[in-house]
């Protein structure tokens, strides 16, 4: 019998004693978790009585419990109308049906021992002879987990690839360094029930690979809903109310990352596309999160790089109407309580991860080149032939890639060209292994779309030139990569994944 389908709320471990020097979680063992002898056979894997279906009345049941919970994924209300069908039908002969509601499937199925997920616990004691100066740690007796198959091979307890970045590296030291990585998006699970959203937070380290990320593989999980208030704008305080959540749900992180013993965690990163930047960051809509940039100076410049200590002597030294419109600070979130004053060291403006998704393909490309190559054709070709040649385009397009190849009979060289540096600054940064090589070409690539795209200036597609903040949020990314590594594995589009599972599947 397989659970795989299931919850499992209590998962078997095995406990052993050993010293720091004695400890190898290879070495073979009994059921008990006592250590082999040398070069004694292994025991065989308990797998407990075959003929048993508990908690489970019989097979029947089980297998009802899995189509309803893993295959269907039915819900509550249809759950207790099949059951009422079924007990109806079931009273002509005396009996019940196998579950009173969906309240007691789930139980049923919270009630499983079993499950096919290998995680092992041991104990690892002090030595008996140690000297009394040596450190408290050194004295304390610790729980590990081990031998989880979802990170095999591709979890790192030292800096590598996430851990390759400079961050990493200033912040480790001899204890193991676990990164914290945040991510928040709101979503829409109904359009057509009054746009009902959530507002998940979801959670990450650091130590597993980015290909784990990407892959689903539990890398990331949700760890609490944002509150979403529905206020008259007058009484609107959503970011306060925002940094307050975000303080709550972490407040367990205070203490390890005030005194840490063995382990070392830290707030090293958060995915969050630009509105969310907006408020995480207390700026004034339209700047940058990263540097001090004006909004009208964004065309790919950048400025002195923000920090969390260079707004504290802003706060302190001028007003709210200088702070907003100079510095574009927003002195309610960062004066009242930003959730970042909880943690020691810790400053969300070098937190903030490149995104991918909301600020390259959806933000650059999707809304500003596709949509200026449109106003470009209605300015050369006139509206009635604009809209026949956008019609055959979307005909043929699908995919990024091959918008080049289709609207390249439509439009000039420069335009082509410009589209071609952009999907070359695209792709590099979306490599899974970046060196110095990779980062000069990335430069270059960016240098050059920087000058190819005036052509939608000069045609008047963009009178006022290109100020904006997901565009200008690249020429950040060449040294994000050297803090954090490459971006493949941090972009938002991975915690909207997980939206389908921990949101959408869960309302419907």
């Amino acid at each position: 019998m397989t659970s795989s389908m299931m919850t499992i709320s209590t998962i078997p471990t095995l406990s052993l004693k050993a010293t720091p020097m004695d400890i190898n979680p290879s070495d073979p063992c009994d059921l008990k978790g006592n250590p082999l002898p040398p070069n004694a056979p292994k025991p065989a894997c308990y797998v407990g009585p075959q003929d048993s279906w508990a908690p489970f009345g019989d097979q029947a049941e089980y297998l009802l419990a899995d189509f309803l919970f893993h295959k269907e994924e039915m819900s509550a209300p249809n759950i207790d109308f099949l059951m009422e069908l079924w007990a109806f039908k079931a009273a002509k002969y005396e009996e019940d049906s196998p579950f009173k509601s969906h309240h007691d499937v789930y139980a049923t199925i919270d009630a499983i021992h079993a499950g096919d997920v290998p995680l092992q616990c041991f104990s690892v004691a002090p030595q008996h002879n140690l000297n009394s100066d040596v450190p408290q740690w050194q004295q304390t007796e610790y729980q590990a987990m081990l031998a989880n198959p979802d990170f095999a091979g591709q979890f790192d307890y030292s800096p590598y690839d996430f851990m390759s970045g400079n961050y990493a590296w200033r912040k480790s030291v001899r204890s193991m360094y676990i990164e914290i990585i945040l991510g928040s998006d709101k979503t829409t699970v109904s359009v057509a029930t009054s746009h009902v959203e959530y507002h998940p937070l979801y959670l990450s380290i650091g130590n597993p690979h980015n290909c784990v990320r990407r892959a689903h593989r539990n890398a990331v999980t949700p760890i609490g809903f944002l509150a979403i208030p529905k206020a008259d704008r007058k009484y609107n305080n959503d970011r306060q109310l925002y940094h307050s959540s975000l303080a709550a749900i972490l407040k367990s992180l205070e203490g390890p990352m005030i005194k840490p013993i063995v382990l070392i965690y830290d707030l090293a990163a958060f995915i969050a596309d630009y509105p969310e930047q907006v408020m995480l960051s207390g700026i004034v809509q339209n700047w940058c999160a990263k540097c001090t940039a004006l909004p009208e100076d964004l065309h790919g410049s950048t400025a002195k790089h923000r920090s969390q200590d260079y707004t504290d002597v802003l706060v302190e030294t001028f007003n709210s109407d200088v702070l907003w419109d100079q510095y574009g600070i927003d002195d309610d979130i960062v004066v009242s309580d930003p959730f970042t004053n909880n943690f020691p060291c810790v400053d969300i403006h070098k937190m903030l991860l490149p995104d991918l998704l909301h600020q390259v393909i959806k933000g650059c490309f999707k809304d500003h080149l596709v949509t200026w190559t449109g106003k470009y054709l209605k300015e050369v070709h006139g509206e009635a032939r604009a809209n026949d040649i956008i019609d055959d385009i979307d005909h043929q397009v699908a995919l990024m890639k091959v918008y080049i190849p289709v609207i390249v009979e439509y439009v000039p060289p420069q335009l082509v060209e410009c589209l071609s540096a952009f999907l070359n600054f695209c792709y590099l940064i979306r490599w899974s292994e970046l060196g110095e090589d990779s980062l000069a070409e990335i430069k270059q690539a960016l240098q050059h779309f920087h000058e190819a795209r005036e052509i939608f200036h000069d045609s008047g597609v963009r009178p006022n030139g290109f100020a904006l903040p997901r565009q200008h949020s690249m020429v950040h990314y060449i040294r994000l990569i050297q803090e954090f590594g490459a971006p493949n594995g941090l972009c938002s589009s991975i915690t909207e994944s997980c939206h389908i599972t921990a949101v959408k599947k869960t309302w419907h």
